[in-house]
């Protein structure tokens, strides 16, 4: 596991803590949490960008399978 220095305004860090108290949990805990998201959301748009360009070109032969698909 690594650690990072982390600086921030008082007031954000301040507002951070609120949060985390409201929530029950450390201040490191909802940083890593926020993290996870991001990173979730980064991996979704990069799959998605990879398949994307692996269709390239190939629209009319997918809304030909959607219509078959449709269809059944």
């Amino acid at each position: 596991m690594s650690a990072i220095t982390l600086r921030l305004p008082d007031d954000k860090h301040q507002r951070l803590k609120n949060l985390a108290e409201q929530r029950g949990v450390s201040i490191n805990q909802l940083l890593n949490d926020a993290t996870t998201s991001l990173l979730a959301d980064f991996d979704a748009e990069v799959r998605f960008r990879i398949r994307a360009e692996r269709g390239y070109g190939k629209a009319e032969r997918g809304i030909e399978l959607l219509k078959k698909a449709m269809a059944d």
